[in-house]
């Protein structure tokens, strides 16, 4: 019970997560539009179409997003899925606070979450440390 409510939980919550960000974002590079559409402030919009506008940026952020979810979700060394996306989580976590408070509840979330990670898979991280 204990695994599955700091582990199993978290990590398929999280990779869901980050399974649905990058389905949207490939939709919106193949498509031009998005499927989903939170709450973006008008500087948040800014940086989106930047990002956007790179040319290589958001495929590469998508791919990994697409990457670390789907290592999470599958169970196939979720440590290192968690270590891919966590850049990714630290950016939006800051997004949100910086530039785009609107989206502070599920920045909320996504630091809960890697924290369960975390401290899980805090052996595999160990090493790092030494």
């Amino acid at each position: 019970m204990k695994t599955l409510l700091l582990v199993h939980i978290p990590r398929t919550l999280l990779g869901l997560l980050f399974l649905v960000s990058a389905v949207d974002g490939f939709w919106f590079i193949f498509t031009g539009g998005h499927l989903i559409n939170p709450p973006v402030s008008p500087k948040g919009h800014e940086f989106e179409l930047a990002l956007q506008n790179s040319g290589f940026f958001w495929p590469f952020l998508k791919t990994i997003n697409l990457a670390g979810a789907l290592s999470l979700i599958l169970n196939i060394v979720p440590a290192f899925g968690l270590a891919l996306i966590a850049p990714v989580m630290a950016t939006i976590v800051l997004f949100h606070a910086v530039i785009n408070p609107q989206g502070l509840p599920i920045a909320g979330i996504l630091v809960v979450l890697g924290l369960m990670l975390v401290v899980a898979y805090r052996d595999r991280y160990a090493v790092m440390f030494r």
